[in-house]
């Protein structure tokens, strides 16, 4: 059974997001502050993390970047949750590397999909261990990336959308796809999620993030090489 912690500290939305996880067959843990959530994070290493960012004792941005430097809880997926609706928080989350950000109110069914999707791209793609695709080196097993041969930290939806271009290199993939095939939903509001990763991961290339073309009135693809 896949274990869900969760970080908010109104207890009645806990409970509920807790009842529905339940339901959905997973075992769901809880934490009311940004400190006991970091602390029960390290210590259970959860496979996924439901965070609100208006927490006491240390906000969710700060419980996330804890999160990310910590070899425990490093590669765990996160979706970011908060009364906040503005574009720009919702942005704000994505480029700080969550996975996935909803805005209360929010249905409960949403939430469930969306922690399913994020599930099902972690786990190891089906095929062949490794494919290696000019500097691009992946282990589906475990999901490590490596860069030029050396090891790369990539989160796993990073590393799901880079596979997925480079499995099919040189041919422009549609947004709606994209994130259709990635975060398991498609829409004109969640546009922006898709354009918000590809910088993060063009960011973390470096000088091979060219490699990523952008086609515009498409999506996406990367370049096909001769090799």
């Amino acid at each position: 059974m896949q274990r869900i912690l969760i970080i908010e500290d109104e207890q009645d939305i806990a409970d509920l997001i807790g009842f529905n996880l339940q339901r959905a067959g997973f075992e769901a843990i809880k934490a009311h502050d940004g400190i006991s959530g970091t602390e029960m994070a390290m210590r259970e290493r959860p496979d996924l993390i439901v965070l609100d960012l208006m927490l006491p004792g240390r906000d969710g941005y700060a419980v996330f970047r804890e999160l990310r430097r910590d070899p425990r809880t490093a590669a765990v997926p996160v979706i970011m949750l908060t009364a906040r609706a503005q574009t720009e928080d919702r942005i704000q989350g994505l480029e700080a590397g969550a996975d996935d950000y909803l805005t209360k109110p929010f249905s409960s069914k949403e939430l469930i999909l969306r922690v399913q999707a994020i599930l099902k791209r972690t786990d190891g793609p089906p095929g062949s261990v490794d494919f290696t695709y000019g500097p691009f080196r992946f282990d589906k097993n475990s999901l490590r990336f490596y860069l030029d041969n050396e090891p790369s930290d990539l989160t796993a939806t990073e590393f799901k959308l880079l596979l997925f271009l480079c499995e099919r290199a040189g041919k422009p993939q549609d947004r709606n796809e994209l994130l259709r095939t990635i975060w398991g939903y498609s829409d004109a509001a969640h546009s922006r999620t898709l354009d918000t990763h590809m910088k993060r991961l063009r960011q973390k290339l470096g000088e091979h993030g060219s490699w990523i073309e952008t086609v515009r009135g498409v999506g996406y693809r990367v370049v096909k090489t001769d090799e």
